[in-house]
């Protein structure tokens, strides 16, 4: 790997782990204001509606400017909006500047992978990414789990702070200073891309046409956006889902319920890794029938209700999960950068998934609002996965006429 990889490596690993730590603590502050549950996903909502709405011009100020600098500032305007939750700002408003944040971020960094790491390295390079993401998922939940737990709420009290909630926010400012300090020992690329549109109407124009050209990519392109769109979506609703899936079913508390989640991010950890090892990029859509398989593990996950059983049923589901995903990643990501620029490329996959969570985010609190039992929604949506899935297989083998093995070698 070139150097200072593992540094970046480090620095998204700490920025990540303090978003999936302050959700946690985000929906404590929410039950301390008296808000019903359903309003839990409605801070996830907020993150992600920069996702799509600055989607057209994130890529472009990820090609514009100094993509290592960049992402530093970013983690800055992130502690911005959590110092200003601990301050008294609403909690909602507080998570669109962080996301924000993060919706700059995401394209800065992807796109500084696809300028340093060569082609023969994005898989494995990836499968780092991967792991490293969802390590945070899995330690930012165990943090954020601690920083509402009892134990912390006891300490804080002994310490004699009447509000540990507000402890727990600038805990995680120190997270990310940390992340922004790391971020700047990570060398620049020098890759200069031609001046971007600047006027409105141009810059809408030219985001609408690289995600139509990435949509019409029929080496690979276009699958694996409808894979990662649909993982992405399906796994930000079954985030929030398992949380209050443990407690209403299994009877654990939130902080427990978070231990659980990070099960998943435990799975996942593993899958990402061997298929970083063992998937070459050119094979990326042989994993497609996995996807079939974590639409049926989602299905049946919910009707479990033994702890026992449900620890090793979270742990498959992320198994599969992440070994389906990376090397779509990796595949988008090649065809992204051959077909527009690295910070393009980022800015519409990040558009897409985005938008797959704003509506399945969307559906599920309206449902949930509604009274709709949740199993029944866990459910539906690992029904969902698999149908969705089944259709992109279906279509894929009905054009090409051949076997996938044999496309596969036409996609790089």
């Amino acid at each position: 790997m070139p150097p200072r990889f593992h540094t970046l490596i480090a620095a998204q690993f700490l920025s990540a782990l303090a978003d999936n730590a302050l959700l946690i603590v985000g929906i404590a502050l929410l039950r301390e204001m008296g808000q019903p549950a359903w309003w839990a996903p409605l801070l996830k909502l907020c993150f992600t509606l920069a996702y799509v709405g600055l989607a057209p011009v994130v890529g472009l100020i990820a090609d514009a400017w100094p993509k290592v600098a960049l992402m530093s500032w970013m983690n800055g305007l992130k502690a911005l909006g959590v110092g200003a939750m601990a301050l008294g700002l609403d909690p909602l408003l507080a998570f669109g500047i962080v996301g924000t944040a993060a919706a700059c971020y995401a394209p800065a960094k992807y796109g500084l992978i696809t300028e340093i790491v060569p082609p023969t390295r994005l898989v494995a390079a990836n499968g780092w990414i991967e792991v490293s993401v969802v390590c945070s998922v899995l330690l930012g939940t165990l943090v954020g789990g601690l920083l509402v737990s009892p134990w912390w709420m006891a300490a804080m009290g002994g310490w004699g702070v009447t509000r540990p909630l507000i402890a727990s926010l600038y805990a995680l400012l120190g997270v990310y200073a940390l992340a922004a300090l790391l971020q700047l020992r990570v060398p620049e690329s020098g890759i200069v891309y031609p001046r971007p549109p600047r006027r409105a109407l141009d810059i809408v124009r030219d985001f609408r046409i690289s995600n139509r050209a990435l949509w019409r990519d029929r080496l690979g392109g276009r699958l694996s956006l409808s894979m990662t769109t649909l993982f992405w979506g399906a796994g930000a609703t079954l985030q929030l889902a398992v949380l209050q899936w443990a407690q209403d079913v299994l009877g654990l508390r939130l902080n427990q319920g978070a231990y659980l989640q990070a099960t998943v991010a435990i799975g996942v950890v593993v899958g990402a890794g061997l298929a970083g090892r063992w998937i070459a990029l050119h094979h990326s859509l042989r994993v497609m029938p996995l996807g079939l398989m974590l639409g049926g593990l989602m299905l049946g996950t919910p009707w479990v209700t033994s702890l026992g059983w449900a620890l090793p049923a979270m742990v498959l589901v992320g198994a599969v999960g992440g070994a389906m995903v990376v090397p779509m990643n990796a595949l988008l990501q090649h065809r992204g950068v051959q077909i527009l620029s690295a910070g393009r490329s980022i800015a519409v996959q990040g558009f897409n998934e985005n938008l797959s969570i704003l509506l399945m985010l969307g559906c599920y609190t309206a449902l949930q609002a509604m009274g709709v039992p949740l199993i029944w929604l866990m459910s539906a949506l690992g029904a969902f996965v698999f149908a969705c899935v089944l259709i992109l297989m279906i279509r894929r083998r009905v054009r090409d006429g051949v076997a996938p093995t044999s496309s596969n070698r036409s996609l790089v």
